[in-house]
């Protein structure tokens, strides 16, 4: 597995990651054993990034226990990235953004706790939060750093200035946003970033599971399951979404790798910057996207990719109104 550098700060991940909020939350319902052994087959596979969050175990930390526990023989060989920045207090009634220093420690401590580790390596403001300054917020995160309990700052789905502001109080290492073959929006962003020195990784790389090839239409989930609500899945963008799937497979096919690989491998050429995260609970499918890795595309593959889905996928990449917006 080849590795990456993210940022300015020395920052090195594997060029693919894994993001563990499937494992427990949006996707239906999740196993622990299975979530586990999916973590260590990773890190067998020679992952080395490793991408959780307060937010995914709804404030009860159970997302960042199961990565803990998955960790814990080779804790000392991998990265390990959290996020604060919600306000889960009174979940009966939904939940809001809380990025003010006190909170920010207090996610910190319930974390390191949480992961049953002495520092966190890539700690992420999680949404930016209109009514805290972002000097606050980066200046917590400093103090954090300066402690010893984490050792880089991340900014998830932040725009320019928010991210220029912050980088002037602490140095930002990475921004984590949505990037995939569906959703190519953020690369407006990559200016700053290679202005500033800031890695990226990209959550999402598989259009949230749309371009394995296995999409089923909206309904047919878990209750629970996130897509249900998803507008590439609602009528009209689902089969045209399909379709270009389809059409990326058969390119896959003709090259001999799959369609998820072609994807990953395409975010791979974006930068050397970029690092995508896909998760999943099957050790199948990590050994699969772990192959990307080794994918070379030619000029004349990307040209063809590009000519199938030159803007992105069919639909938001969320509801109206829940689209974070980048300032």
């Amino acid at each position: 597995m080849q590795h990456r550098t993210l940022g300015g700060q020395g920052l090195e991940a594997s060029a693919i990651g894994y993001g563990s909020m499937g494992l427990t939350m949006a996707y239906g319902p999740g196993d622990e054993q299975e979530g586990v052994a999916a973590i260590q087959r990773a890190h067998d596979l020679g992952v080395t990034f490793f991408d959780t969050a307060e937010l995914y175990g709804w404030g009860t930390g159970s997302n960042e226990i199961l990565v803990g526990k998955a960790v814990k023989d080779f804790r000392d060989e991998v990265v390990l990235a959290t996020k604060f920045g919600f306000d889960l207090s009174n979940l009966s009634e939904g939940f809001g953004l809380d990025s003010r220093p006190d909170n920010i420690r207090k996610v910190t401590d319930n974390s390191l706790r949480y992961l049953g580790t002495d520092h966190i390596d890539v700690l992420y403001q999680h949404r930016v939060d209109p009514d805290v300054p972002i000097e606050d917020v980066a200046g917590t995160v400093k103090e954090l750093i300066d402690a010893g309990k984490v050792k880089y700052f991340g900014l998830s789905e932040a725009g320019p200035e928010t991210i220029r502001r912050a980088h002037a109080v602490q140095p930002v290492s990475v921004l984590q946003t949505e990037y995939s073959l569906f959703e190519r929006d953020v690369e407006q962003l990559f200016p700053v970033l290679d202005e500033l020195g800031i890695g990226f990784v990209a959550y999402s790389p598989l259009g949230r599971g749309f371009i394995t090839g296995t999409a089923k239409p909206a309904g047919e989930y878990d209750a629970t399951d996130m897509r249900n609500s998803d507008p590439r899945w609602a009528p009209g963008n689902f089969e045209k979404n399909v379709e270009a799937v389809n059409r990326l497979a058969d390119l896959a096919t003709a090259k001999g790798i799959t369609v998820s690989q072609l994807a990953l491998a395409w975010l791979l050429t974006r930068g050397e910057h970029v690092v995508p995260i896909p998760g999943t609970r099957s050790p199948r499918r990590i050994e699969e996207n772990t192959g990307a890795a080794n994918v070379t595309l030619t000029g004349a593959e990307l040209a063809a990719i590009d000519e199938i889905l030159p803007h992105g996928g069919f639909g938001a990449r969320y509801a109206e109104g829940h689209v974070p917006t980048w300032i």
